[in-house]
C-alpha cells in the first residue's frame, strides 16, 4: 500500500528514467532544421568529424545528440522514415547498456541504427543480433541503407558463408548476425591453429533484438560443436524394437519434470526382452556393470517413446528428425539432440541414425554474451522477466512509452471443460469475426494444434493461411497479409516474426508479388482495406490456450492495436490444456461438473485471469531455475574454458614457444623425481627402477640413475639437476640437427595440438562427470560443490598429463634430416575435425541423473574395462563394435561374435 502511494507521489524509477532522456530529445529536435539543411556530402562527412573526435578522446555520449540527429536526417532521405520521439528515447536506453521494452509496431529496428551508428564510430564494430538468417539479412539491406550512405560498412552472417566471407563481414563496422551464427563462430575460433584463419575480432558492443527469445527462452540449450564417434545404429534399432512390448505399469512419466523411469516390473519386463533378443545373456541383471551401455539406450529409447511427440517436439523430413523450437515454433535445421537421444528418436521414426557425437566445444549464451564488454537489448516483452535479466546479465530493463496510446481491447479469458468444446467456440467466433470482416490471427501452441483447428475451418469452409514450422520459409509473406479484411492466420508462435501485421495488407510486399500492377491502384486498393478493417475493430487475436511463459502471450497479444489501430485479444482455455492438466488443480472438473456447467458454456472472470497468471508465474520461475543451475555448472567450465582459449591465443600470437616447452619439461622431471625420491626418504626408500625407467618412457633416455644413486652422499636436487641437463643437452643437439626455425615451428605445433586433444578429453570427462553428479545429493552432499571440486582436480590433472604429453612427444620425435619449412608446416597441420555438427541440447531431454537415480540399484561404479584375450570369449564384451573381432576372423566384431539377435 506504501509502495502504491510512494509511486503516485514520486513516480516509478522507469517514470524518472525517461523524464531524464526528454532533454537530449529536445536537444536531438533542435538540431533537425541544421542537419535538414545539410547537403548529402556534408551530412556524411560527420561521420569522419565524430570519429576523429571520438579518436581525440571524445566520450560517445558527448557526440550521442549531434550522431542522433545525423541518423535521423540519414533515414528520412534514404528510407522515408523518421524517427519518432519515444524511439530516440529507445536508442538512448539501448546506448547506455539497457534493454529497450517496446511494443510490436513501434519501429524496433529503426531504433537501432540510432545507438548502432553511435557506438560504431569507435571502429572497434557492433553486433545486431536477431532470431533467424532471414532477419539478419532482411536488416543489413534494409538499415544497411542508411549506414552506406553515411559512410559505415555492413556486413551479415549467414550460414552457408565460408570463413573468408565471415572474416570479411565482421570485420565491418556494423555485422548482423543470428546468435547461433556469432556463438559457433566464437567455438570454431578456438579450434583454429592460426590467428589469421580466426573470423572474429575482439567484441565490442551488441544489440539483441528478441533480446527475450535469445537470452532467456534460449539460455537453457549450450552450443555444442562436436564430432562423430563409433556407429552403433544396429544397437539403437534393436532396442527401440523392444518398447512397444512394455504396458503402463513398466515406466513412470513425470510431465511436470519432462522424465520417464522404468518401474521395478518395467525393469524385470526389459530385461526379459533383452534376452529374448539375445542382447543380454540368461539370468542378467539390466544394471550389472557390463550391461552400462544397454541402460542408456533403453532409458533413451524410453524418452523417445514416451516423452517426444512427433509435430510437436520435433518434425520428420526428407528421412532426418528436425528439432522444432518450442518457443519460436521453427524448425532448428543441423541442431541434434545430444547423448544420444536424437539417435533414439531416428530410430522410432525408422529414418537413417546418424552416429552419436563426442564434444569438441561448448558454451552458453549466458556466458556467450557476457564476452561482450557492452550489451543492450529490444524486445517488446522485457518486464516480466526483469529479475532474471539484471541477475544473469546486469542488464535493466526500461518500459518504453508508445508513440500513440494502445487501443487495443484484451477481453477475459473462456474456459470449457473439454478442448473440443474449446475449439468450436473458438471456430464460431472466427466465423463471426469474417461476416463483419474483421481479420483474426489465432496462435497455437503446437503444429498438430495448428493443423487440428486448420482441418475445422476446412469443414466449415472457411478460408484461412497455416503458419508453422512446415510453412516457415513463406511466414513474411504470410504474415504480412494477415492484416486484410476477413483474412485468417492460424500460427504456431508469433515471437520475433520480424514481420509486423499491417491492417489492410502490406503495400511493400504487394508491390515486390505484383511488380506489374501500377503502384498506385495497390495503395488505394490498401488503403480502402485499411477502413474496412478499422470499421470492423481491427486485428482481432484469438489464443487457443496460454503459454508456460506470460511473456509468449503478451507476443501473441502485442501483434494487434499497433500504432494506435483498433484491435481485441481473447484466449480460449479448456481443462485438458497442457497447463491447465499439469499446474491447475485435479478437483476443478469435478466441482465445475457439480456446479451445473452445461456443455459449451465456459467460465469468463478476471479471478480466471489472475489464477492462470499465478500459475504461470510457477512455471516461469522453475525454467529459471533451470537456468541458473545450468549457468552455475557451466561457469566451472567457462573459467577452464577461458583460461585455456586465452592460452591457446597467446600461443598462437607468439612463434617462439620453446621457453613455455621447457619449463612443461622441468616440470615434468621435478614431477618424476618427486614420485620416486620422496623427501626425507633413505636411499635404500628410493625407487630407483621406476626413475630409470620413467625418463626412459617420457625422454628416451637411458641414464645411469642406479650409478648415480649408489654415490656416496648424493641428493634428490643433484639427481634432478643431472637428468634436467642429460634431457635439455638432447633437446638442444635436436634443434641443431633440424635448425632452431624448424624445431620452434614442431614445438608449437605440437603443443597446440596436444592442448586441443587434452581439452577435447576433459569436456568428455566433464559430461561424464555431470551425469552421475545428482546421486552425490543421497549422500547429502551439494552436487554443486563436488562438481566444481571433481572439475577443479580434472583440470589440473589435465595439465599435468599435457606437460608430459608435450615433453614425451618433443623427446621422441623425428624428422627426415633437410626437409623445407614449407614441408614441416603442411605435415604439422592437423586436418579439422571430419563431419563436425554444430548442436543444441536440451537439458529437459538430455541424460537426467535424477531419473536415473530412481533405478539405480546401487551407488555408481567406475567402469573398467576389460581386456579382450584371444581365446577367451568372455573378455570381448567391451570391445568397440566396429574394431576387429578378437577372435582372428578379419571381419569386425559387430559382423562376427558382436552379432546380436
Amino acid at each position: 500500500m506504501f509502495g502504491a502511494i510512494a509511486r503516485r507521489l514520486f513516480g516509478t524509477a522507469n517514470d524518472r528514467i525517461i523524464k531524464s532522456l526528454a532533454k537530449h530529445v529536445a536537444a536531438i529536435n533542435a538540431l533537425e532544421p541544421e542537419f535538414a539543411a545539410l547537403s548529402d556530402d556534408q551530412l556524411r562527412a560527420k561521420t569522419d568529424e565524430f570519429r576523429q573526435r571520438v579518436a581525440d578522446g571524445a566520450d560517445l555520449d558527448e557526440v550521442m545528440e549531434e550522431a542522433f540527429a545525423t541518423v535521423r536526417e540519414a533515414a528520412k532521405r534514404t528510407l522515408g522514415q523518421r524517427h519518432f520521439d519515444v524511439q530516440l528515447m529507445g536508442g538512448m536506453v539501448l546506448h547506455s547498456g539497457k534493454i529497450a521494452e517496446m511494443r510490436t509496431g513501434e519501429g524496433k529496428t529503426l531504433v537501432a541504427t540510432l545507438p548502432v551508428y553511435l557506438n560504431a564510430l569507435t571502429g572497434m564494430g557492433v553486433h545486431v543480433v536477431t532470431v533467424n538468417d532471414y532477419l539478419a539479412k532482411r536488416d543489413s539491406e534494409w538499415m544497411g541503407q542508411v549506414y552506406r550512405f553515411l559512410g559505415l560498412s555492413v556486413g551479415v552472417i549467414l550460414h552457408t558463408m565460408d570463413d573468408d566471407e565471415r572474416r570479411a563481414a565482421y570485420g565491418c563496422d556494423v555485422t548482423y548476425g543470428t546468435n547461433g551464427e556469432i556463438g559457433f563462430d566464437y567455438l570454431r575460433d578456438n579450434m583454429k591453429f592460426r590467428l589469421e584463419e580466426m573470423v572474429h575480432r575482439p567484441f565490442n558492443y551488441a544489440i539483441v533484438d528478441e533480446v527475450d527469445s535469445i537470452l532467456i527462452d534460449e539460455a537453457r540449450t549450450p552450443l555444442i560443436i562436436s564430432g562423430p564417434t563409433e556407429d552403433n545404429s544396429d544397437l539403437y534399432r534393436m532396442v527401440d524394437q523392444l518398447i512397444p512390448g512394455l504396458g503402463e505399469g513398466d515406466f513412470e512419466k513425470d510431465e511436470k519434470a519432462r522424465a520417464v523411469t522404468l518401474t521395478e516390473q518395467g525393469t524385470e519386463r526389459i530385461e526379459q526382452l533383452l534376452i529374448e533378443a539375445g542382447m543380454m545373456k540368461e539370468g542378467g541383471n539390466l544394471y550389472d556393470i557390463g550391461n552400462v551401455s544397454l541402460v542408456h539406450h533403453v532409458n533413451q529409447a524410453l524418452r523417445a517413446h514416451k516423452l517426444f511427440t512427433r509435430d510437436v517436439d520435433y518434425i520428420v523430413k526428407n528421412d532426418k528428425v528436425v528439432i522444432i523450437d518450442e518457443f519460436t515454433g521453427r524448425m532448428m535445421e543441423g541442431r541434434r539432440y545430444s547423448e544420444g537421444q536424437h539417435q533414439a528418436l531416428e530410430a522410432k521414426e525408422g529414418v537413417t541414425i546418424q552416429n552419436e557425437n563426442q564434444t569438441l566445444a561448448s558454451i552458453t549464451f549466458q556466458n556467450l554474451f557476457r564476452l561482450y564488454p557492452k550489451l543492450s537489448g529490444m524486445t517488446g516483452t522485457a518486464m516480466t522477466e526483469a529479475g532474471e535479466f539484471a541477475e544473469i546479465y546486469k542488464l535493466d530493463v526500461v518500459d518504453m512509452p508508445t508513440n500513440v496510446a494502445v487501443a487495443r481491447k484484451d477481453h477475459d479469458d473462456e474456459v470449457y471443460r473439454t478442448a473440443r468444446e474449446k475449439y468450436a467456440a473458438i471456430v464460431t467466433l472466427i466465423e463471426e469475426a469474417r461476416t463483419r470482416m474483421q481479420p483474426v490471427l489465432v496462435g497455437t501452441t503446437s503444429i498438430e494444434k495448428s493443423e487440428l483447428l486448420a482441418d475445422m475451418l476446412k469443414t466449415k469452409g472457411v478460408p484461412h493461411q497455416v503458419l508453422n514450422a512446415r510453412y516457415h520459409e513463406q511466414e513474411a509473406l504470410i504474415v504480412a497479409q494477415a492484416g486484410v479484411p476477413g483474412a485468417v492466420t492460424i500460427a504456431t508462435n508469433m515471437a520475433g516474426r520480424g514481420t509486423d501485421i499491417q491492417l489492410g495488407g502490406n503495400v511493400e510486399m504487394r508491390l515486390k508479388l505484383e511488380p506489374d500492377t501500377d503502384p498506385a491502384a495497390i495503395r488505394a486498393e490498401v488503403e480502402v482495406n485499411r477502413q474496412k478493417v478499422l470499421e470492423a475493430g481491427g486485428l482481432y487475436v484469438i489464443g487457443t490456450e496460454r503459454h508456460e511463459s506470460r511473456r509468449i502471450d503478451n507476443q501473441l497479444r502485442g501483434r494487434s492495436g499497433r500504432q494506435g489501430d483498433p484491435g481485441a485479444s481473447k484466449f480460449f482455455l479448456s481443462l485438458e490444456d497442457d497447463l491447465m492438466r499439469i499446474f491447475g488443480s485435479e478437483r476443478m472438473d469435478g466441482m465445475l461438473q457439480k456446479l451445473g456447467l452445461q456443455e459449451g458454456e465456459a467460465i469468463v472472470h478476471p479471478w480466471i485471469n489472475k489464477a492462470l497468471e499465478k500459475a504461470q508465474q510457477k512455471v516461469e520461475a522453475r525454467n529459471f531455475d533451470i537456468r541458473k543451475n545450468l549457468l552455475k555448472f557451466d561457469d566451472v567450465m567457462n573459467d577452464q574454458r577461458k583460461v585455456i582459449y586465452e592460452q591457446r591465443k597467446e600461443l598462437m600470437q607468439v612463434d617462439d614457444v620453446s621457453d613455455d616447452v621447457a619449463g612443461m619439461r622441468h616440470e615434468v622431471i621435478e614431477a618424476m623425481v618427486a614420485r620416486t625420491i620422496p623427501e626425507r626418504a633413505y636411499a635404500e626408500e628410493w625407487d630407483v627402477a621406476g626413475l630409470h625407467e620413467e625418463v626412459l618412457r617420457v625422454f628416451n633416455l637411458d641414464l645411469p640413475v642406479a650409478d648415480w644413486a649408489k654415490e656416496e652422499g648424493i641428493a634428490d636436487q643433484e639427481i634432478r639437476h643431472r637428468i634436467t641437463d642429460a634431457v635439455d643437452r638432447k633437446m638442444a643437439s635436436k634443434a641443431a640437427e633440424y635448425g632452431p626455425d624448424i624445431m620452434r615451428m614442431v614445438e608449437k605445433s605440437l603443443l597446440l595440438q596436444i592442448l586441443d586433444q587434452a581439452w577435447k578429453e576433459h569436456l568428455l570427462q566433464l559430461d561424464h562427470l555431470r551425469q552421475g553428479i545428482g546421486l552425490r545429493a543421497y549422500g547429502q552432499r551439494d552436487p554443486l560443490n563436488e562438481y566444481k571440486r571433481e572439475a577443479f582436480n580434472l583440470f589440473e590433472g589435465m595439465l599435468h598429463d599435457l606437460r608430459e604429453r608435450v615433453t614425451s612427444l618433443l623427446a621422441h620425435v623425428e624428422l627426415r634430416v633437410g626437409p623445407s619449412e614449407e614441408e614441416v608446416a603442411q605435415a604439422l597441420t592437423p586436418e579439422p575435425p571430419r563431419q563436425m555438427r554444430e548442436t543444441r541440447f536440451d537439458p529437459a531431454f538430455g541424460h537426467d541423473p535424477a531419473a536415473d537415480a530412481a533405478v539405480m540399484a546401487g551407488p555408481a561404479q567406475p567402469v573398467r574395462k576389460q581386456i579382450a584375450v584371444a581365446g577367451d570369449p568372455s573378455t570381448w564384451i567391451d570391445t568397440p563394435r566396429n574394431a576387429p573381432c578378437p577372435c582372428g576372423s578379419g571381419k569386425k566384431y559387430k559382423h562376427c561374435h558382436g552379432v546380436m539377435g
